[in-house]
């Protein structure tokens, strides 16, 4: 079960529960392969998709080795 589906959930915390549960379904259901390797990109895409495993070592080597404090970035295979 979600913990935005549990009782006692306030109906104030719900739009961005659901939308946070919405983007992890969506990563759930696009698996793909692991590349290793993955492109950076500003403001503009910085391509079309990227697969879920590449999505998750760009994410963690950015919280690691913060390279784009405060703007934001993208990223794509």
């Amino acid at each position: 079960m979600r913990l935005v589906d549990m009782p006692g959930v306030p109906d104030t915390h719900k739009p961005w529960a659901l939308i946070v549960a919405q983007a992890l379904d969506m990563l759930r259901a696009q698996p793909g392969e692991r590349t290793g390797l993955y492109r950076l990109g500003g403001d503009s895409p910085a391509g079309d998709a990227i697969s879920a495993e590449d999505y998750a070592v760009a994410l963690i080597d950015e919280a690691e080795r913060p390279a784009h404090r405060p703007r934001r970035f993208t990223v794509a295979n």
